[in-house]
């Protein structure tokens, strides 16, 4: 790491902690979720929320955009949504100064720096493969013509886990495309005392900007370029390759598909951006294994044997984590 880089990793330092108590004048708890969360955003990823409705889950990431001055968009997810409404869509005009008429693209709600889209699963496939080709190319192509999307560009989409009549979940092969999957719980007694306070008051709380879209997209540049250790580097690789052993000792048994390459991909990008948001500058195995929960819950597809056995994916990971040695 340069001079520069160092530089951007003290500033990063200082306004992440300020960043955190900015949210937290709105948000109240959710601690886990916010950090991994922030940890997405920095590391260039895009996030599934998993959770009942009335946690505040589109408030919290309204409250993210607000702090770090983007701009928010929140797309409400319907059977008869189209990718268009999602995209944009061409208009001809009349242009008067060349006397003829011309296609003007009008752009969509994707064309923001944050993207909320809100309960993703009630849409058909076709209107989920185009928000998840803006996810991958960071651009859309109408009319072919591709525009691209500003930087950064990150993505949240919710689902709710109870309501499943009407839905359309989204394939594996999608939800890989997702850096983490975010279970959000529901707040303890006291913090629940203080939302229901807070939240029936006349007291509104604003909170403060404080990093910008140009600072989020260098944090992003230098994340990639944090050195890691082979033995982080193989750790990590080994534990993607655990969840694919179907011996006697694996977990391999109890899924009908393990976690493919991104897995690993990811644990390392999630370690070197927790690293990064400690201000290390280099990540360890525990960051490798405080990321393995989200990177890997939505990529293990359990069985039949794990149902009848009431074995979730979040066991299997913690298996994992309990019989890989580092």
């Amino acid at each position: 790491m340069g001079s520069d880089d160092e530089r951007i990793l003290r500033r990063f330092s200082e306004a992440y902690a300020g960043l955190r108590a900015g949210i937290g004048t709105v948000i109240i708890g959710q601690d886990r979720v916010l950090d991994e969360l922030l940890t997405a955003l920095f590391a260039g990823g895009h996030c599934l929320l998993v959770g009942v409705p009335g946690l505040a889950k589109t408030l919290m990431v309204s409250t993210v955009a607000s702090c770090l001055g983007l701009r928010f968009s929140r797309i409400q997810f319907t059977p008869d949504l189209m990718p268009s409404d999602i995209m944009g869509t061409e208009v001809l005009e009349e242009d008067k100064a060349a006397g003829r008429r011309v296609f003007r693209f009008i752009t969509g709600p994707v064309f923001a720096n944050i993207v909320l889209a809100d309960e993703i699963n009630r849409t058909p496939p076709k209107t989920q493969a185009a928000l998840l080709q803006a996810m991958q190319e960071y651009g859309v192509t109408v009319g072919g013509q591709t525009h691209a999307l500003e930087r950064p560009f990150f993505v949240l989409a919710t689902q709710n886990p109870i309501e499943l009549e009407g839905t359309y979940p989204l394939p594996e092969a999608q939800l890989d495309r997702f850096m983490f999957n975010i279970k959000v719980d529901y707040p303890s007694e006291e913090e629940e005392l203080r939302i229901v306070d807070t939240t029936t008051s006349t007291q509104v709380s604003m909170p403060p900007r404080t990093i910008g879209a140009a600072e989020i997209v260098e944090i992003q540049s230098l994340v990639r370029a944090v050195p890691v250790s082979e033995r982080v580097l193989s750790y990590a690789v080994r534990l993607v390759r655990a969840s694919r052993d179907r011996g006697a000792d694996g977990i391999g048994r109890f899924l009908s598909w393990g976690a493919g390459p991104r897995a690993g991909q990811y644990l390392v990008l999630g370690a070197k951006t927790r690293a990064v948001m400690l201000g290390r500058t280099t990540p360890d195995i525990e960051d490798v294994r405080a990321v393995a929960l989200p990177v890997l819950r939505h990529r293990l597809v359990t069985n039949f044997r794990a149902e009848a056995e009431g074995i979730g994916a979040d066991d299997l990971t913690r298996r994992l984590l309990d019989t890989v040695a580092p």
